[in-house]
């Protein structure tokens, strides 16, 4: 399962928006999810009006505030023209300029709709084989848990030997659901098998 998180400010107009059409045009096996920075309390009403109009419901959504394990789920993150509340992300980023629909007529709310829309069916039709291949969170994860394993075993293992050890657990766990979790089980897991004479996870 991979996971494309789009952030904004407020998560109350973008961000829903952006979600809400990945939803609709993505495969199951890539998963849309949206946060804020600032959550509002609701979406924003002209926002559930307009995308209302092209059948969707997003009255009884409620905006979230991005958290680690969002941080940690997102293979690919499209952050939505937030500027300096932007959090960071450890995957792979674009940056959506699309302007905020909050207050605005509902005419100019559906011109920022329609544009999300187009740019979600871009990224569906165009970019879902990078999102599903993408190495940087991988990449991540590896370089958080390497010290750690380097630390404990540089004097009875070669550096590839751990390497591999580390990489090879961690795609064990590519499709956890709860990510936050990894880190901990996979340093247990690499750990209990650098102890063995041989580790079956590194190649002979």
């Amino acid at each position: 399962m991979k996971y494309v998180l789009f952030v904004c400010t407020h998560n109350a107009g973008r961000s829903q928006m952006a979600q809400a059409f990945f939803e609709k045009y993505a495969p199951a096996d890539v998963r849309g999810e949206s946060a804020g920075q600032e959550p509002a309390a609701a979406p924003w009403p002209e926002v559930v009006l307009a995308m209302s109009e092209v059948g969707i419901d997003i009255s009884n959504r409620k905006p979230k505030k991005i958290d680690l394990e969002m941080q940690l789920h997102a293979d690919w993150a499209i952050t939505l023209n937030c500027g300096n509340t932007c959090p960071y992300v450890p995957g792979m980023i674009e940056d959506w300029d699309v302007e905020d629909p909050r207050g605005k007529p509902i005419d100019e709310v559906r011109a920022v709709r329609d544009d999300i829309e187009r740019r979600v069916k871009d990224l569906v039709e165009h970019r879902l084989d990078a999102i599903r291949t993408d190495p940087t969170s991988h990449q991540l994860r590896l370089q958080r848990l390497l010290p750690q394993l380097v630390e404990e075993f540089e004097d009875v293992r070669d550096p590839e030997a751990i390497r591999a050890c580390a990489d090879a657990v961690l795609k064990q766990h590519a499709n956890a659901p709860v990510r936050s979790f990894v880190l901990t089980l996979a340093y247990r897991e690499a750990r209990d098998c650098l102890r063995e004479e041989e580790c079956a996870l590194v190649p002979a």
